[in-house]
């Protein structure tokens, strides 16, 4: 067999680990690649390079290739997504004196995301000054699930809550210096915010929209073109990396790989309450996090469109792009499902028939219909009891531009 060489780029995220992994325990490898990581030091870095061709495929947010594709980005350099690198793993902190005022307030401390959404629009409606919260990019999973939790919760982003823009590792930082009194990210800068800054987690991902996407492999769409062999290769080495992150017989190692000095540069306890969801949320209460980041059960490496197409209508509720029949198609052209089916096709996978999915409707684990028969999927609730159904598109965005 021969060997490709490729270049990834990655930010120091817990959700790089499929990266990470795949080349360090040799699933790139038994696919023909030589995977050459390169850490980054923020998302805006990571999507200019990747325009540029100085990385083959990156970890991206997953709403980054179709900001791209959409001319949202300084090149605009079309891109795809064949592959997603896990659900959930991003949490809401905020600092030690906000969380006073939540509690205060009636926070009960369990992430729960409509009490503690409840409590916030309590605090900020009390407050003489505007509450400041960080995210990763405009154009992140972050940004999108903030907003649509203030939202829901009754608080108006922009207008009751500022809302700006740090790399991920900067955060906790900006929290204990005072620029911040919250950020939404994903592990293990929750976790380190709490260990080391006096922070309190306050809600998660998981809370807020379960079963929902955060990282993919992006790539630019001419390379994918020309390099299908390639993409193929990736997809699989991606996949066997999610089924040995799951067995959590693997944590403990997985932890030591991802805390070493080239990934995230934490201790293995800290980098393995993603793993486990067993969380230290401040002030030693623990609580256990379910499916807080889930590498491979409930089809987390497949790239749904209808998940293409909710970041899409959370870009036109929140004005960056203009909702049109054209815009719509751009975007689910992004996330590529045909492309994960042939690359695993010839492994026998179980993959879904279909390529949308309705979001909100399950409130527990149930199955869809799969290539091999049926396959098992995990709920999939919005914390406030809406429904996502791609097939309802225009009326979803029109509903959530009344609200």
């Amino acid at each position: 067999m021969s060997t490709t060489h490729l270049t990834a780029g990655f930010l120091p995220l817990l959700d790089s680990v499929l990266l990470v992994l795949a080349r360090e325990k040799g699933f790139a490898e038994a696919e023909g690649l030589e995977l050459h990581l390169v850490r980054e030091t923020s998302w805006a870095n990571i999507r200019d390079r990747a325009e540029l061709g100085h990385f083959d495929i990156a970890q991206m947010l997953a709403p980054m290739p179709l900001a791209a594709s959409l001319g949202l980005t300084p090149l605009a350099t079309p891109m795809i997504a064949p592959v997603v690198l896990g659900l959930g793993n991003n949490a809401i902190t905020v600092s030690a004196a906000l969380w006073r005022q939540l509690a205060d307030q009636g926070a009960p401390g369990d992430l729960a995301a409509g009490p503690a959404g409840a409590a916030l629009a309590r605090v900020v409606a009390a407050s003489s000054r505007r509450l400041r919260f960080g995210v990763v990019h405009q154009t992140s999973s972050h940004n999108y699930e903030l907003r649509y939790w203030l939202a829901a919760s009754g608080i108006r982003p922009d207008r009751d809550i500022e809302i700006v823009v740090l790399p991920p590792p900067l955060l906790p930082d900006a929290l204990e210096s005072g620029g911040l009194d919250g950020y939404c990210v994903g592990e293990p800068w929750n976790s380190i915010g709490v260990a080391s800054k006096g922070a309190h987690m306050l809600t998660t991902k998981a809370s807020i929209w379960q079963s929902s996407p955060d990282k993919v492999i992006g790539m630019r769409t001419t390379w994918a073109a020309e390099h299908p062999d390639t993409v193929a290769a990736v997809i699989r080495a991606i996949y066997r990396a999610g089924q040995w992150c799951a067995d959590p017989a693997n944590h403990a190692e997985t932890a030591r790989i991802m805390a070493g000095p080239a990934f995230l540069d934490a201790s293995p306890d800290i980098v393995g309450r993603a793993l486990s969801g067993q969380f230290d949320v401040g002030g030693g209460v623990a609580v256990q996090v379910p499916d807080h980041f889930i590498p491979h059960a409930s089809a987390a490496n497949f790239p749904w469109k209808s998940h293409a197409l909710w970041y899409y209508a959370q870009m036109v509720r929140w004005g960056q792009v203009s909702a049109s029949p054209a815009n719509a198609a751009i975007a689910a052209a992004c996330f590529r499902p045909d492309l994960y089916r042939a690359a695993l096709a010839p492994l026998g996978v179980n993959t879904p028939l279909v390529d949308t999915k309705t979001d909100g409707t399950h409130a527990q684990a149930h199955d869809i219909a799969g290539t091999n028969g049926p396959l098992a999927m995990g709920p999939d609730r919005f914390f406030d009891g809406q429904v996502f159904d791609p097939a309802a598109l225009d009326d979803y965005i029109a509903r959530q531009a009344s609200e």
